[in-house]
């Protein structure tokens, strides 16, 4: 099976699409531009297709580079049969050819190795074969030194024969298959830590088993985790009389006394090494299948995140709310840029309302503020119905926006250069109004585990979380576009072709030789190459410079086809941008080149009636209930509206204006079968829920959605 082959067994698309694709990868193009600029070379296949071929080419280099070492080791060992060749050079299932190695893999010293060095493999091949009645006397003949009686020398031959069974793939292979139908998740609480603070939200799983084929992603990774944290024990279990059956029909012969050593041998191989084994590589692959479906959904509801409506360049007054340490103020101006920060003490103990009042529209007025972004942790209601009773000189949005990670914000580096003279609980206020602005820009400078959307993102597999998780950020940046002149370090590192360090540079030259005027100035940035530039030019946008493309996603290879458009028609490049009759008068064939196809140029199309088009709706404030402000005011029964904050495999919390959200379950998010809650609800969505329970002791709240 060649690359093509393989990544075709996976990706369902014809194979010039596939060798494309892979060789504009091989050209260090980046995933987002192939998918937005390369259509008509990869047959029009989507950002998640590409990721998919570049992954599987990943994989399938990484099953040569194993096939190769596994040969070569075995090679040098004297013991690779042109069978055992074949075998490994046609499998392409790595644990398949983890199996065809095990018997020539480096281990500790065995019982069957210490058998074998006594002189008991020729033993253990006449047991093996199991014509032989009188194994006493056959053992007799093998004692020495080192054997001193017939048992001793039984009993290492059946060690021998044990390994063997062990090694033996048909066996392994059909053992994992019956652990994976019918093995048991079963837990058991340690005693000793069951009545611990901590441990009573495992209580659930202090006596539990169920199918683990049919546990949910979140329900083992739960158990996983109580096993940790060291509170409860957990195995992997089979009905082993099953298994050990299963062993016996395809060794047993017959019922000679050596068959019933041979007997002896299954067992003990079962127990001893098989199923220790084949359960851990269960639970590992269990594991490994919970991750991918956590990351998943943290991966879903980043994209969501990043890509949640922004309020645009307003002038917005940031609020991080507090009740003994007071309200952290700050004002922005439209480019997120701090221009005062002050505290007013409003909530109790100080009790500074008219004082702060005052100070309030004081800042709005002299800062000409538009809009109010007030965190949503501690006091958050409060100071919102506090905002609310100012009577403020002119109209004044008010926003709750979530301050999930902006404490990890305000105490990194980024913030730190930011704002190297304020301290965390000003940066903190900042970034509550930036997120209000614009949350992608704001959010790519935070850590995604931080941010507070997901499940278990801890205790996942931290590289894949991370590799996923960037690919997100990638994408959500590259699907908006940045303005080159405004954006951070943070958000020009996601630009297809940028990077980090490429994004340092970017930023120092523009400080030096101020604002990019068009996008060929990209160039004269130290180090940027043609390479980067091609990648990221049609990312970036540059308002009200001197070439009006510049400001949409038009790739500056197709300028001329642009220009040419508009030569045609008569008019200005300038006067056919957004000019939808003269747009429609386009006929695109005319323009078609061996290089560029009609794909490309619908696109082109497409972005000259609305260019530069953000493809974020905008932000809209959201009324909770009034009378609602704490969770001792929520009652059963009653009908409330919400925000979606967070989404999981098992349901979706809203925030219904208190401190703890409450969970909609995926079997109260409708009527009917759920299997993903993301095809139900999206995160910050506004929705109607209706208050199922309310557990003030445990802070929890039981809520269903009201349709």
């Amino acid at each position: 099976m060649n690359q093509i082959q393989f990544i075709k067994s996976a990706v369902n698309t014809a194979d010039k699409n596939i060798e494309a694709t892979l060789k504009l990868l091989s050209e260090d193009c980046t995933i987002p531009f192939i998918s937005r600029y390369r259509k008509d070379t990869t047959g029009n296949l989507d950002e998640v297709q590409i990721e998919d071929i570049a992954k599987l080419s990943k994989q399938y280099d990484e099953i040569i580079k194993r096939k190769d070492s596994v040969l070569k080791t075995i090679l040098e060992q004297g013991q690779l049969s042109p069978e055992l060749k074949a075998k490994i050079e046609n499998s392409f299932d790595l644990q398949e050819i983890e199996d065809l190695y095990f018997p020539f893999k480096k281990k500790k010293k065995t019982k069957a190795d210490v058998a074998r060095e006594n002189g008991l493999e020729p033993l253990a091949k006449i047991i093996m074969s199991q014509n032989a009645d009188d194994v006493d006397f056959i053992a007799s003949k093998y004692l020495n030194d080192k054997v001193g009686n017939e048992d001793e020398a039984l009993q290492g031959a059946r060690d021998i024969i044990a390994e063997w069974i062990n090694e033996n793939i048909y066996i392994r292979k059909n053992l994992r298959r019956l652990f994976q139908r019918k093995a048991a998740v079963t837990t058991k609480v340690v005693k000793k830590k069951a009545e611990e603070d901590d441990a009573q939200k495992f209580k659930q799983y202090f006596d539990w088993s169920e199918s683990l084929s049919k546990a949910p992603s979140h329900r083992l990774l739960a158990m996983l985790r109580a096993e940790n944290e060291g509170f409860i024990k957990l195995k992997i279990e089979i009905d082993n009389d099953e298994a050990i059956d299963f062993i016996e029909q395809n060794v047993l012969k017959g019922k000679t006394e050596s068959a019933k050593q041979v007997q002896f041998a299954i067992k003990d191989s079962y127990k001893r090494l098989l199923e220790p084994a084949i359960s851990n590589e269960t639970l590992q692959e269990a594991k490994a299948k919970a991750d991918a479906k956590a990351i998943d959904v943290f991966a879903q509801n980043l994209g969501q995140l990043l890509l949640a409506p922004p309020l645009g360049e307003k002038r917005i007054l940031a609020i991080d709310p507090g009740f003994r340490s007071g309200c952290k103020i700050v004002c922005l101006d439209e480019k997120g840029d701090l221009l005062y920060n002050e505290t007013i003490y409003p909530h109790a103990p100080q009790n500074e309302t008219a004082m702060a009042m005052k100070k309030i529209r004081s800042m709005v007025n002299a800062y000409n503020i538009e809009a109010i972004s007030i965190g949503n942790g501690t006091a958050s209601r409060e100071t919102e119905f506090f905002i609310k009773k100012i009577a403020f000189d002119k109209p004044v949005q008010v926003f709750v926006v979530s301050e999930a990670g902006a404490s990890v914000y305000s105490a990194s580096k980024i913030a730190r250069d930011e704002f190297p003279n304020y301290d965390v609980t000003v940066r903190g206020s900042v970034s509550i109004g930036r997120r209000l602005s614009d949350p992608l820009a704001e959010l790519v400078k935070i850590d995604a585990k931080s941010i507070g959307v997901g499940q278990y993102q801890h205790d996942v597999d931290q590289t894949k979380l991370k590799e996923e998780l960037d690919t997100v950020v990638v994408r959500c940046v590259n699907s908006v576009g940045i303005n080159i002149n405004t954006a951070s370090k943070s958000l020009l590192s996601y630009v297809s072709g940028i990077g980090e360090k490429m994004a340092e540079n970017i930023v120092a030259y523009r400080s030096e030789n101020g604002p990019f005027e068009d996008r060929k100035k990209l160039k004269k940035v130290p180090r940027l190459g043609e390479k980067a530039y091609q990648q990221a030019a049609a990312f970036i946008r540059i308002k009200d410079g001197k070439n009006p493309l510049d400001n949409s996603a038009v790739h500056p290879e197709t300028y001329k086809i642009v220009e040419q458009m508009a030569k045609d028609l008569k008019i200005s490049v300038k006067e056919l941008i957004g000019n939808k009759e003269k747009i429609s008068q386009i006929k695109l064939e005319n323009y078609s080149t061996s290089e560029i196809g009609i794909l490309t140029l619908k696109d082109i199309v497409k972005e000259l009636e609305k260019p530069g088009l953000d493809p974020r709706k905008s932000a809209k404030v959201f009324e909770f209930d009034p009378n609602v402000k704490s969770i001792k005011d929520l009652r059963s029964g009653m009908i409330l509206p919400g925000i979606v904050n967070n989404i999981t495999a098992f349901g979706c919390f809203v925030d219904v204006g208190v401190k703890e959200s409450g969970l909609v379950h995926i079997s109260q998010l409708k009527e009917g079968f759920v299997s993903d809650v993301n095809e139900v609800v999206k995160l910050h969505q506004h929705v109607q829920v209706k208050v199922v329970e309310v557990d003030e002791d445990r802070k929890r709240i039981q809520l269903t959605m009201v349709l």
